[in-house]
């Protein structure tokens, strides 16, 4: 399984957050490409940058985001309030692999199907998952989704996967939860890549056990919880 680093960036620092809420900053680094950087000589094989400022629509992060893309000797995959044309081929343009979309797709189908077709296996849709429910807008809102209507609505879609993020426990560092995983890839129809309480080996194995071919990691990896030698040999 490839394990992905997530670096998000608020206020321009990379930081890990308890559930997506601002204040409850775990970690805070000053330089994000310097971030960046490191997790690439360690040996990642891809990174995962957030906007977290654009998803939660207090500003954004694109400059440095940019410097990131453009320094990168690996795919970066982007993410973080990208909810146009504009900025989703901004991020395309600048050498992104992936672009991650969330909220704009889920409340205009009609656009992510367009995207999708327009850059085939670049566009991933971001499902955030609180209480069993779809969020949106930086997992501020329900979006009163039923997850079923969607994988059939996406199904036809040349998307290069879905994210799926558990945010019960994302940024905790206190394992998965391995029920909601195997549920939502089992009937998922493209690629999972799977965020959200992943602490150590064991968590892992889980996945590896599930078939799951990707993972974004955050906190454990920041905090040492998973070691770079042992998951990028």
């Amino acid at each position: 399984m490839m394990i992905i680093p997530a670096v998000d960036i608020l206020d321009h620092k990379v930081v890990q957050l308890v559930g997506g809420v601002p204040g409850t900053e775990q970690v805070v680094l000053p330089d994000p490409l310097t971030v960046a950087k490191d997790w690439e000589m360690k040996g990642a094989k891809r990174l995962h940058l957030v906007d977290l400022d654009s998803a939660l629509g207090k500003g954004h992060n694109a400059q440095v985001m940019r410097r990131i893309i453009k320094a990168s000797g690996v795919p970066v995959q982007v993410g973080g309030g990208v909810r146009s044309t504009e900025v989703a081929e901004y991020f395309l343009d600048c050498g992104a692999d992936r672009i991650i979309v969330g909220t704009k797709g889920l409340k205009d189908p009609a656009w992510m199907r367009t995207m999708a077709h327009k850059h085939p296996e670049r566009m991933i849709l971001a499902l955030d998952m609180r209480n069993g429910k779809v969020q949106t807008h930086g997992w501020k809102e329900d979006s009163g989704l039923e997850l079923k209507a969607l994988f059939h609505d996406i199904a036809d879609m040349p998307l290069a996967g879905v994210l799926y993020t558990n945010v019960d426990v994302e940024g905790q560092a206190k394992g998965i939860d391995a029920d909601a995983v195997r549920n939502f890839v089992s009937n998922c129809p493209h690629l999972t890549i799977v965020s959200g309480g992943i602490t150590d080996l064991s968590d892992v194995d889980l996945l590896e056990g599930m078939g799951v071919k990707e993972s974004v990691v955050g906190l454990s990896l920041y905090t040492g919880k998973l070691n770079a030698n042992d998951i990028w040999r």
